[in-house]
């Protein structure tokens, strides 16, 4: 089986969206292994977020994601898991995704897209290490 890291981001915890996304994943039949509501820490934010150490809006994206909890996810598929969960995730801007997309339906502002999901088995890899490293 492949696995995918996903975290519903603080706004999406805010707003109470944590639930209608994970069950989203889940009845696209992907099955959640592990998850744990916690606040991140600012250094496990930027150990999450290091690829974009270098541009101007990472100081921003590290006081967002670490502003309140987050519900943090690991699933489980068949295969290409982050492709499925990408899919359903839809566009990063909210204005830009489609319908029936997880941020096309619940989305409203780029900066606040209530999801994040792994970008490639190798992103997942280590985005489980991160925050499930006993996985």
């Amino acid at each position: 089986m492949d696995r995918t890291f996903v975290a519903c981001k603080p706004d999406a915890v805010e707003r109470g969206l944590a639930g209608e996304i994970i069950a989203r994943f889940e009845r696209k039949g992907l099955k959640l292994v592990a998850a744990e509501l916690r606040t991140i820490d600012r250094s496990t934010a930027e150990k999450h977020y290091e690829e974009h150490a270098s541009k101007p809006f990472f100081g921003e994206l590290v006081d967002f994601i670490t502003r309140g909890p987050a519900m943090l996810c690991v699933f489980e598929g068949p295969e290409d898991t982050w492709k499925v969960v990408r899919t359903l995730m839809g566009a990063t801007n909210p204005k830009e995704a489609a319908p029936g997309t997880i941020r096309g339906d619940l989305g409203i502002l780029m900066t606040e897209n209530l999801v994040h999901g792994s970008d490639g088995p190798e992103s997942a890899q280590r985005e489980i290490g991160i925050f499930f490293p006993n996985l």
